[in-house]
């Protein structure tokens, strides 16, 4: 409760006769007069029944007790503590003070007088049940608001809700109708322009895609291991029966002269080494089939070409294997791929690019050729018939007097379908012998070809009569 202002002291006007009156007092904040009051009553009240009415209407008028304290008598009005409560001495700052199982906080002031002389104190009270009567009116208020718009703010934020969460509701209904094992139906999205709903979509179709390419990459693999083990089964059939029936020869005679027993140990050895051989380039094509696309990377095809024209001499030492190689060719590509490519066309010339009585005799060149790096593999043998320079690509095919397995060039067809490269098959320009181009794209240190590479590979699994196509040309 304020107390009165500095220099504005409350000044109590004393006058002979008359009822207490609140009045304007230039100098003072409140003015309590005695005397100055309304006109004479009519004639039938008495002075005392006007007083009695006057002081009513003026105490519930008031919200905080007024007690004026004079010499001679003391002036009441409002809800103030019993007469006979001790007050303290003095209460320049409000206080507590309890009576009668109530509270009050009370505040004291020194008035005086118009005329010297007169002085006395204001006692001013209030109780604190008018606190706690605010606090339950605004408490009954805060409950009916409450209980009124509970209602309300439920039923608003369910719609709000339900219509928030109605394209995440259609996504599980699509979503909960797919089985990747037995359908190849896919979550079909329209985009709703709700970060949360079209993020989770399209990570669903994500990740369908994802299982939809490992479960594809699987049977691929069952695909290549079962083709593995038939061709495997098909192809080492005859040279294992024919190892067996020299191992009964052996077995059955003991004495066999030792001309006839080297040529069945010569023939022992033979197939012996076909059987490697074969299972050697099945592995070799199973894992072309299977190769991941982390596994390409930059390869510098002049380092590769040398290492394996040097593997060539050292196996071949009665050959003679030329090479010139330019530097700083490189591609995007799988390095072991690339190995077996260049291996295979050195061996396959080594083999049978030879005359009767000659020492092989191949060349290898490695140069650049536009956007392309040029691979040139020349021998002097026999050369190959125009209609059959296609028919050397496919599985098993090989001439009847051919020591090696029919997969060699095979192979090199697989790489260069895997590498997006092409290869021509032509005769040597001077003189007999075959001429082999293989063109791969050179690259120029981008990740751009990462993004095509490796191609869809199924050389395990197409069968020998529809080969897999790659660009070649049999001119």
């Amino acid at each position: 409760m304020p107390r009165p202002p500095q220099g504005h002291p409350v000044r109590v006007v004393d006058a002979t006769e008359g009822p207490a009156r609140r009045v304007a007092a230039p100098d003072a904040d409140v003015a309590l007069v005695r005397g100055v009051g309304p006109p004479p009553p009519p004639a039938d009240r008495s002075a005392a029944v006007e007083q009695a009415r006057e002081r009513r209407v003026f105490t519930s008028a008031l919200d905080v007790g007024v007690r004026l304290i004079g010499p001679e008598e003391t002036f009441t009005g409002g809800p103030q503590p019993a007469a006979d409560v001790a007050l303290p001495a003095r209460a320049r700052v409000p206080v507590t003070l309890r009576a009668d199982g109530r509270s009050w906080r009370i505040l004291s002031t020194r008035v005086t007088g118009a005329r010297p002389g007169v002085r006395g104190t204001l006692w001013l009270f209030a109780s604190d049940t008018a606190a706690d009567t605010q606090v339950r009116l605004v408490r009954r208020r805060a409950v009916t608001v409450a209980l009124l718009a509970a209602p309300l703010s439920g039923l608003l934020a369910w719609a709000v809700a339900t219509r928030a969460s109605t394209p995440l509701r259609r996504l599980q209904r699509r979503a909960s109708g797919l089985d990747p094992r037995s359908s190849s139906t896919r979550l079909d999205h329209t985009p709703t322009r709700i970060a949360e709903v079209d993020d989770l979509a399209h990570t669903l179709q994500t990740v369908l895609a994802r299982y939809d390419e490992q479960a594809l990459r699987t049977a691929e693999a069952l695909a290549t291991a079962r083709s593995f083990a038939s061709a495997a089964s098909h192809e080492l059939r005859t040279p294992l029966m024919s190892m067996q029936t020299n191992l009964e020869i052996l077995t059955e005679h003991p004495e066999l002269a030792g001309p006839d027993r080297d040529e069945v140990l010569h023939d022992l050895s033979r197939e012996h080494a076909r059987l490697l051989g074969v299972l050697v380039m099945l592995r070799d094509l199973g894992r072309g089939d299977l190769v991941e696309a982390d596994a390409f990377g930059p390869v510098d095809l002049a380092d590769l070409v040398e290492a394996s024209t040097e593997e060539q001499r050292r196996r071949h030492p009665h050959a003679r294997v030329a090479g010139h190689c330019a530097p700083g060719l490189r591609v995007h590509g799988w390095e072991a791929g690339l190995r077996s490519l260049v291996d295979n066309l050195l061996v396959n010339a080594l083999v049978h690019g030879h005359t009767d009585g000659q020492p092989p005799q191949v060349e290898v060149t490695l140069r650049a050729s536009g956007a392309d790096a040029l691979l040139v593999v020349e021998d002097r043998g026999p050369g190959i018939p125009p209609e059959l320079r296609t028919e050397v690509f496919e599985r098993f095919r090989r001439r009847p007097d051919s020591p090696g397995s029919g997969l060699g060039l095979t192979l090199v067809a697989q790489q260069i379908a895997l590498h997006r490269g092409g290869i021509r098959v032509l005769d040597r320009p001077t003189g007999a012998g075959t001429r082999v181009e293989v063109t791969l794209p050179l690259s120029d240190g981008t990740a751009d070809t990462e993004d095509t590479l490796p191609l869809p590979r199924n050389w395990m699994i197409t069968t020998a009569d529809r080969p897999q196509e790659f660009h070649k040309d049999g001119s």
